[in-house]
This record gives structure tokens, sequence and C-alpha cells, in this order.
């Protein structure tokens, strides 16, 4: 009967310790949110990344639960064109001598066979808060190959005004605000 009450005890206690949150690690060499804006009015679409992110992802799959905190470092900002690059991070636009730093925080949403479709947060961008929220395209965990944890993998996208985080150059000659960002992201499970 003891033997059958430990059992009994140690699949609650697996059990519990399976549905609890889980805690991923952004992977900075996997992680590149990028975003697109107008050029001139409608005659094409700048694209452009920041190559170093870095954040992490709270999990429950069971409580259809979680956070996302990404932290970007505005500084590096990339749009292929060094020209560019440098005007971006200046005054008019990013102004990342007073914000370096740009982060998303929000609350994972609406799970599908365990797995969520949306996120609603808030961007915060030159010193300015507002919410944003971001349609989840594709989600997916497996076990990582190399370091035997579970990584996770998603790519969601929104759209937001530059105008309302202060970023409205161009604005009085016809040059559309709304700014599509995209947010590809791994993580990984902490051990």
């Amino acid at each position: 009967m003891k033997l059958q009450l430990a059992l009994a005890f140690s699949c609650a206690v697996a059990g519990i310790a399976a549905a609890a949150p889980a805690t991923y690690n952004i992977d900075p060499d996997h992680t590149h949110p990028s975003f697109e804006v107008d050029h001139a009015g409608g005659l094409s679409i700048y694209r452009g990344t920041f190559k170093k992110t870095s954040g992490s992802i709270v999990l429950d799959t069971v409580a259809s639960t979680g956070t996302v905190d990404v932290n970007i470092d505005a500084t590096t900002v990339d749009f292929a064109n060094d020209r560019l690059n440098a005007r971006v991070v200046g005054s008019d636009f990013l102004d990342t001598a007073m914000f370096p730093t740009a982060t998303f925080r929000g609350r994972l949403g609406d799970f599908r066979n365990g797995a969520p479709t949306t996120v609603n947060g808030e961007l915060t961008l030159r010193g300015v808060t507002k919410p944003v929220a971001l349609t989840i395209n594709s989600f997916k965990c497996i076990p990582h190959p190399m370091l035997k944890r579970e990584v996770c993998g998603a790519d969601a996208t929104g759209t937001f005004n530059r105008a309302e985080f202060g970023i409205d150059y161009g604005q009085k000659v016809g040059v559309r605000q709304d700014v599509v960002l995209r947010i590809q992201i791994e993580a990984i499970r902490t051990e």
C-alpha cells in the first residue's frame, strides 16, 4: 500500500512539474526583428533588420498562457545601406544616442492545439510605449539537435504607426507612417 501511495504521489508531482511554465532564452543567432517602411510616398519599400536581440519567453501550454520579453539593440539597425543606417540611428528617426534599446513585451494568447496564435503587447521605441498586437503565423517546438533541450520558434507580424512614437519624418510630403513589424524568433528552454 505504501508503495502504491508513493507511486501515485510521484506521478502527481511529475504531472505538476510538466504543467509548470517553462522559460526559454532567446537565441540571438536565430532571432532578428525586421520591418518594412514606405520610401518616397509609395515609390518603394525599405526593409531593415536589427542584428542584436535578447530576451525570454515563458510558456505554459497546459494553461494556454505565456509572455514574451524582447530587447532590441536599436543601434544595430541594418538596411544594407551604410548611409541610410547612419541616418536612421540619428535624431530624426530612432535617436539611438538617447534611446539605444527598443523593447516588445507581450502576452501570448488564442492558443490552438497547445500553440499561441497572437501576442498582445507593448512596443517601446524612442522612449514611447504603445500597444501593438502581433499575429503568430507559425509556432513550433522541437528537441534541439545539439543542446538536447527543447527549442521553440515562431514568426509573428503586426503593424504600427511610427508617428505615434515621434518618428514622423516625411509625413508632411506623403510618406506613409505605417510600419510592418516582423519578429522571427527562436528560444531555447532553460535547464
